[in-house]
């Protein structure tokens, strides 16, 4: 996370929550130049969940809580590059259709 803010410097700027589905158990947010996603559902994961995001373009993923790296399962392919889709959703411009774990959390930045 120290590395995360050096590098995107995050905490200081502000903040936009772009989901908060009670059902799912997701929560979706935009702070700095990160897309912020978690799952805290015990067993449920999304295929194609779509999430609005401000920025249009490219996103990578930065941090992942289910990397193998971190004793996760390994079920988000860090290599995607995920593209917005120009169409309002959830009160931003764009959205992204990405691939939720149960029990993750992960970032993207916008490139």
């Amino acid at each position: 996370m120290h590395a995360l803010e050096s590098h995107f410097h995050w905490l200081s700027s502000s903040q936009w929550v772009s989901l908060e589905h009670q059902s799912d158990k997701l929560v979706v947010f935009e702070r700095g130049n990160l897309l912020w996603v978690f799952n805290f559902h015990p067993t449920k994961s999304y295929s194609d969940y779509r999430v609005g995001t401000q920025w249009a373009g490219k996103y990578k993923v930065v941090l992942n809580t289910d990397s193998k790296q971190f004793c996760g399962h390994g079920r988000i392919d860090e290599s995607v590059e995920h593209f917005s889709t120009p169409e309002p959703w959830c009160g931003r411009d764009n959205y992204l259709q990405l691939y939720i774990p149960s029990r993750s959390a992960f970032l993207l930045s916008h490139t």
